[in-house]
């Protein structure tokens, strides 16, 4: 069999291999691209009244400022995800298991924001480790080895008839 040929049926037959699972990772990966302009996919992070300084509120005073607000659902330190501290902002994100951020000002304690983010959902759903974690391991990981494939088989399909009519250019010149 030809190169040709055989790289034809590859890509044709990967394509519908990787069809769905490389549309969901397209698709998430779009909306990832754009967390930070769409303020639906991740909150925008405020700036607190002091930047660039070491936080004068304790954490236990950003975790009572966060119990403000219910729909976070935050009563207590294990309700907490994550805290990203942006000392270069003033700010502090509580980010609950919830989904929902708290953006506290790291010197008043006070609770700049409040919104649901978004952006980690979408990054579980592009990675495939929302469906199940051996999707991730057993979907996800081997469309990306095979769309890494594809685009060899046609980048060398693409580059084919050119470097052929290249070449008989080259052989009508020198004849």
């Amino acid at each position: 069999m030809n190169p040709k040929r055989l790289f034809r049926q590859v890509h044709y037959w990967l394509s519908l291999a990787v069809f769905v699972p490389a549309a969901i990772m397209f698709v998430a990966g779009g909306f990832l691209m754009l967390k930070k302009e769409i303020e639906w996919i991740q909150p925008g992070t405020e700036r607190g009244v002091a930047e660039a300084q070491l936080p004068q509120a304790s954490f236990d005073q950003m975790l009572a400022a966060a119990r403000q607000h219910p729909e976070a659902g935050i009563e207590e330190w294990s309700d907490i995800d994550r805290i990203d501290l942006r000392v270069d902002r003033g700010l502090a994100k509580l980010r609950a298991n919830s989904g929902w951020e708290v953006q506290v000002d790291t010197q008043t304690a006070e609770v700049l924001k409040v919104a649901y983010r978004r952006s980690d959902l979408i990054e579980t759903i592009h990675d495939g480790s929302f469906f199940a974690e051996w999707v991730k391991l057993y979907i996800f990981l081997p469309t990306g080895i095979l769309l890494i494939i594809m685009w060899g088989t046609g980048g060398y399909l693409f580059l084919l008839p050119r470097i052929v009519k290249a070449r008989k250019k080259r052989d009508k010149r020198t004849a």
